[in-house]
């Protein structure tokens, strides 16, 4: 089983996408993870210079944001048919509402799995604070109810949302392993989706426990004979990174700790036998 990581475009949105792409390219990703830009001209460099640096592509969407259910379900088409015809290789989607009914979200997911259908374009939904996967025992009911669902596991936000390490919600927990196609490696704590500095030895018990979880999803990829095993490192830039008070300076370089995470975790599996 081959691991492949994928930058996010997330913080880096200040670049050109051909400089973006030379400098992902150059740091040993396999791809990015990024939305479709609206105005078409963009699109084409985007797509061109994926081809011409031999990138892949991860979809995302996260845009819909319309609290009015009949606009949201349109937007949401929109935006996952302008992904789909970029052909990615997969598309990770903040789905739905946390307040929408189960009913409503389960018409978005219904929705995305008919596209997916049509173009054979895999579309998952992110574990993600606000959507309808916002905690770990809320996305048990839609992943019991649900047996197709596939999910994008991004285990931080549910640490944060529960305020616990989910030692509490093992079930809940190795049920979404189960259905894990994708997984957003940053690395967050009982009362925020992201830590400071993923480096530094105060951080390194929630380390542990993003990484218990994570070696979970890749023992089962490799288990099942999968060809590839898909990360996206994303720490993000602020408000999720920590600021300086007064200057208001990030802490961290957000380029670095995610090129750290990508690292650190290709010699982990790369190398690892026992996983």
């Amino acid at each position: 089983m081959n691991v492949h990581f994928f930058c996010p475009r997330w913080g880096q949105e200040h670049k050109p996408w051909k400089a973006f792409l030379q400098s992902v390219k150059a740091a040993g990703y396999q791809g990015i993870e990024a939305s479709m830009p609206v105005e078409e001209r963009e699109r084409d460099i985007l797509l061109n210079e994926l081809a011409k640096q031999g990138l892949q592509f991860i979809g995302q969407h996260w845009e819909t944001v319309c609290t009015n259910f009949d606009q949201h379900y349109w937007e949401f088409e929109n935006r996952l048919q302008a992904l789909v015809a970029a052909r990615p290789l997969l598309i990770n989607t903040q789905t739905g509402k946390d307040y929408y009914s189960i009913d409503q979200n389960e018409k978005l997911i219904e929705l995305a799995d008919s596209i997916a259908a049509q173009t054979n374009v895999p579309i998952i939904h992110e574990t993600h604070r606000g959507k309808f996967s916002f905690a770990a025992h809320i996305t048990h009911t839609y992943l019991r109810r649900l047996p197709n669902l596939r999910i994008t596991l991004d285990i931080s936000h549910w640490f944060n949302t529960a305020e616990t390490f989910l030692h509490d919600q093992p079930e809940a927990v190795a049920l979404a392993i189960s259905r894990t196609d994708h997984i957003h490696c940053r690395v967050g704590y009982t009362e925020g989706p992201q830590v400071s500095d993923p480096r530094a030895p105060e951080w390194q018990e929630a380390v542990q426990h993003h990484l218990d979880i994570w070696d979970r999803v890749v023992a089962l990829h490799r288990q099942n004979d999968r060809p590839i095993c898909t990360f996206t490192p994303e720490f993000g830039a602020p408000p999720y990174m920590f600021l300086q008070p007064y200057t208001r300076q990030s802490v961290v370089n957000q380029w670095d700790v995610n090129q750290y995470m990508m690292e650190f975790l290709r010699k982990r599996y790369e190398i690892s036998t026992n996983l």
